[in-house]
């Protein structure tokens, strides 16, 4: 990876989502912008404040889709990134920062 670009695979996507009351939500429903969460697996050399395997916040409309050995991941400058989950060792509970 080079400068500040960040490789990162995104999470399942759930095309319908559910509501609390059952509702189904089909994937073409016009909603709020929603932001998706990734698995960053590299980094390049001048990225400061996350690393390989946090999760982070970001918004999907925003990328560079990239398909390595049959997998899909995209691909992020550092400072598109929204938010980062860290996993806190001690408790193992995760704890977001923006």
């Amino acid at each position: 990876m080079l400068h500040d670009r960040l490789l990162v695979e995104p999470e399942t996507d759930s095309a319908e989502r559910q509501s609390t009351a059952g509702l189904v939500i089909p994937a073409t429903a016009v909603g709020p912008k929603r932001l998706a969460w990734a698995t960053v697996v590299a980094k390049g050399e001048h990225v400061r404040q996350v690393d390989v395997g946090d999760r982070v916040l970001y918004d999907p409309e925003e990328r560079a889709e990239v398909d390595l050995a049959g997998r899909d991941y995209v691909l992020l400058r550092e400072r598109d990134v929204h938010g980062v989950a860290e996993r806190d060792e001690a408790d193992g509970a995760t704890g977001l920062y923006l």
